[in-house]
């Protein structure tokens, strides 16, 4: 069935930290300017279009050297130093950060505490989800040295200014959304939204002026299209390629291909406070329903992960889960005890066949596949499932209510701990709530771990939340996806971050034409 659904959809493819050490990297600062070649542009093809720039909403700004944040993940995932050098908390609650010197803004502006202290405000008002995670009471700023306190002992605190939106920008500069200033190794030239971004180097980049004089940084859903533009040489390097080409580009010299496993967790959605997916027997019985050897070897090229939970289970704080049934058979079971009635082989509910509106969106090539795989299992069992592509889709889930199941991929960063996952995904006000989940144990759970500073009972805290997740099955977890990029031969330096949030650096390059 799967395979039949490839060949069909071929044409829709494709630290608790004290005082930090300072950055070595420092003396990068010292690159000739003289040594980069003013010929050198690099075209970037990204899978996801992105309506805005303005940093505190979007991450592309610091995906393609714009900004940068005040510390970052290096690639074992580790906290350290950026545009701070170092800071420190005696108590978890109250911090000092200090704010590298000698660093400016691409308008020219120096970065200082005062400016810091003003983006953050800006991030904090522009984004409640910032808001809510960062928990700052308030801050204070003299020279390079910004003191934060938080609302509450936060040990986790640093590991939360890794995230995107929190990057540095020069309030002061206007049209934000399409013009942001950051810190960054390139600044915005043009921006259209949902097309294109180019940047262009900052001469005065403090960490060493980058080997790129431009880049394009482009959008384009159409993995078919990614794909040809790379080998057009329309693009240099293109996020996702479809995994149909993975095996012709591996057979090519003229391309390299990596494949790295990910921090996102592919995801069923089930919308937990309208219709049949209140009931928690109906989520386990499509939890059951769910084909994820199917989805990862046949739909995504075996270029994943089969996951138990939202966290890959190399995590120390992801509890050992309890194996479950899978098939028709045991979704059937679940859904009896859901009280719906099942008569030869088929699911009803008051003598009437289940219908449902499956949501989901094409950047991720193989959702709608999946999607239609799903709608295929279940009219086995005489449930009708409709599926809509969307535009601007978490918005949708977040503000509809009409749809029952969805798919979803997230960037679960630990930065530390889940802490950050757990506040924004299940609290009922969580930016990233997309289940409405309401559970007052849940929440407890995770209010508790807010306010715990001890390493071992966060990680005791973290396991409950996570075991009461899988008890009430408010997502059915699939796969942890793998971040596939191919680049030509002419594209020295680049590195597929696990993070992906460092995409264009100082040091990415390619050979001049």
């Amino acid at each position: 069935m799967v395979k039949s659904l490839l060949a069909s959809c071929l044409l829709i493819v494709i630290s608790a930290c004290s005082t930090a050490p300072a950055d070595p990297g420092g003396n990068a600062a010292k690159s000739s300017k003289e040594a980069v070649s003013q010929s050198k542009e690099l075209t970037f093809l990204f899978n996801f279009a992105s309506q805005t720039i303005d940093p505190h909403l979007d991450y592309t700004p610091l995906r393609a050297g714009v900004t940068e944040t005040l510390v970052k993940l290096d690639e074992d995932l580790n906290i350290k130093p950026w545009l701070a050098d170092r800071w420190e908390s005696a108590d978890g609650q109250h911090w000092v950060f200090h704010i590298r010197e000698g660093v400016t803004f691409q308008n020219g502006n120096p970065l200082t505490a005062e400016a810091v202290e003003q983006s953050l405000k800006r991030s904090m008002e522009v984004n409640p989800g910032v808001q809510q995670v960062l928990g700052i009471d308030q801050m204070e700023a003299t020279g390079q040295e910004l003191k934060i306190t938080t609302t509450q002992p936060f040990p986790q605190f640093p590991s939360e200014l890794v995230h995107p939106n929190t990057a540095v920008l020069d309030v002061s500069a206007t049209d934000v959304g399409k013009a942001p200033v950051g810190t960054g190794p390139f600044r915005v030239a043009s921006f259209v939204a949902g097309s294109s971004l180019e940047v262009v180097r900052y001469d005065e980049y403090w960490d060493g002026i980058a080997k790129l004089n431009r880049a394009h940084f482009n959008f384009n859903e159409d993995g078919n299209a990614r794909l040809s533009a790379l080998m057009s040489g329309g693009a240099d390097v293109v996020y996702r390629p479809p995994v149909e080409s993975l095996s012709t580009l591996e057979q090519d010299n003229q391309y390299h291909l990596d494949s790295v496993v990910s921090l996102r967790t592919h995801e069923l959605i089930f919308n937990n406070q309208h219709g049949p997916f209140q009931n928690e027997y109906v989520r386990k019985a499509f939890d059951a329903l769910v084909n994820r050897e199917e989805l990862m070897n046949d739909i995504m090229g075996s270029q994943a992960t089969l996951a138990d939970g939202p966290f890959l289970s190399e995590f120390p704080f992801v509890p050992a889960y309890t194996s479950k049934q899978t098939g028709t058979a045991a979704a059937m079971e679940w859904f009896k005890k859901a009280g719906y009635t099942v008569t030869d082989g088929k699911v009803m509910q008051d003598g009437k066949a289940l219908n449902l509106k499956l949501v989901t969106y094409s950047s991720r090539a193989e959702f709608p596949i999946f999607a239609q795989a799903l709608q295929s299992q279940a009219k086995e069992l005489g449930i009708n499932i409709s599926i809509e592509l969307l535009n601007s889709y978490e918005d949708y889930l977040l503000e509809q209510d009409d749809w029952d199941l969805g798919t979803y991929s997230p960037l679960i960063a630990p930065r530390g701990d889940a802490s950050y996952f757990l506040n924004v995904a299940f609290k009922p006000d969580g930016s990233l709530n997309f289940g409405k989940v309401n559970d007052p144990e849940l929440t407890s759970i995770i209010n508790q771990l807010d306010q715990t500073v001890d390493i071992e009972q966060r990680t005791t805290l973290i396991k409950e939340a996570l075991e009461r997740i899988d008890d009430q099955t408010y997502y059915s977890y699939l796969v942890h996806p793998n971040t596939l990029v191919a680049y030509n031969d002419r594209v020295e330096n680049w590195e597929t971050s696990k993070s992906e949030y460092y995409m264009l650096t100082n040091q990415l390059d390619i050979q001049a034409k």
